[in-house]
């Protein structure tokens, strides 16, 4: 049985007229994204499917974290040393710690790096391509498909500004990715000289924007110019997606700030609050980004689950549903107010577990290899 109870969360907070001022960039797509809700903010062309160049190297970054060992010691194989473009100048045979090739990658976006890491995660780099697009679809990211980790032009390899700003929401819960991409400068061993490695970051914004913690830049002639970004302020993160833009500094600071400006994150309940008309605590806490103009607009549904359940049984009370304009924007789990559930530590919809791996959600990669040779093998291909 489930019973509905509807709850008005919009009281004492006074009706707005004043929608947020018009934003405009230099790009041929953008879109900015709350990092915490997964909300888009901002879209330009954001479903436009484009080259994005080096941009790819999140979604390497991402897999590999999620589904290796960042102490896994990494062979370089002919095909990683002699891969054109952007590099860290790894040498045949050179070995190099999973992590320590994540810094080379991400900050110096070497697509020697990246191939390693494919090779190593996927076991082949069209295995990893393959663990990519399987990422993506859990991600919910529906117009983008990856034909190789670096990013280099090739058919069939794209996405849009809207599925990089899932992207990047994704994987900055992970904090093993936070780590790396707000990493200025980052030495590694070298065994082939007396020096170490020294990797400064690409990404001006670092410098540039206050409170700037990521992402990526990348270019290439066929792609032009392009970046994701990312900063937090007041506990709020933002990130920012630009395709083709040749002012992409500029438009990156100018969204931040209208982001930070006319959306400021709300927070709606916290973690062991006691949910109005009911008994029950909130499992987690519930913040959203909230426009002026949508104040007095949310609405919230509970909804009970069947005491004679296996979910009630293991202490499961119901679920918190919060809408904007009728629209679904996200749950809460409700527990009894003294479950020992209330203890465990909170993660969001996006977060993963640190661990050396650098999350909780692990897949072997031989099922990665196993699924995608199944795939060739009926189907040829794999796509």
């Amino acid at each position: 049985m489930i019973l509905a109870i509807f709850l008005f969360v919009s009281a004492g907070w006074p009706a707005a007229v004043q929608a947020a001022p018009p934003v405009s960039t230099h790009a041929e797509a953008a879109a900015l994204i709350d990092v915490t809700s997964g909300r888009i903010l901002y879209s330009q062309q954001g479903d436009k499917q484009m080259r994005i160049a080096s941009l790819t190297k999140i979604m390497t970054a991402i897999v590999a974290i999620e589904n290796s060992k960042l102490s896994d010691m990494v062979k370089v194989s002919r095909n990683a040393a002699g891969k054109e473009g952007s590099s860290i100048y790894l040498k045949l045979d050179e070995e190099m710690s999973l992590n320590h090739l994540l810094y080379g990658m991400m900050l110096r976006s070497g697509n020697d790096a990246a191939t390693a890491i494919a090779e190593h995660v996927g076991g082949t780099v069209e295995g990893f391509a393959y663990m990519m697009n399987e990422e993506a679809k859990l991600i919910g990211m529906t117009r983008s498909s990856f034909k190789n980790p670096s990013g280099l032009d090739a058919d069939g390899h794209y996405s849009t500004a809207n599925d990089m700003a899932k992207l990047a929401a994704h994987a900055l819960h992970n904090p093993v990715f936070q780590e790396i991409v707000k990493t200025k400068v980052k030495k590694a061993p070298n065994p082939n000289e007396s020096w170490d490695y020294s990797w400064l970051n690409k990404n001006k914004m670092l410098t540039l924007y206050e409170g700037a913690d990521g992402v990526k830049t990348g270019y290439t002639k066929t792609a032009k110019r392009c970046l994701v970004s990312s900063a937090t302020r007041n506990g709020q993160q933002l990130a920012v997606v630009t395709l083709n833009d040749g002012d992409d500094w500029v438009d990156h600071a100018k969204l931040l700030d209208y982001g930070f400006k006319n959306f400021p994150l709300q927070q709606f309940i916290g973690k062991g609050d006691i949910v109005q008309g009911t008994d029950f605590a909130a499992g987690t806490s519930f913040a959203y980004p909230v426009l002026d103009s949508e104040k007095g607009q949310f609405s919230t549904k509970i909804q009970l689950i069947d005491p004679t359940s296996t979910s009630y049984r293991l202490g499961d009370r119901g679920t918190l549903l919060y809408s904007l304009n009728g629209n679904s924007i996200g749950s809460v789990p409700l527990y009894e107010k003294d479950s020992p559930r209330l203890k465990q530590k909170e993660n969001s919809a996006f977060s993963f577990q640190a661990s050396e791996r650098g999350t909780a959600t692990y897949t072997p990669k031989w099922l990665y290899i196993v699924q995608f040779l199944v795939r060739v093998l009926f189907t040829g291909s794999a796509a």
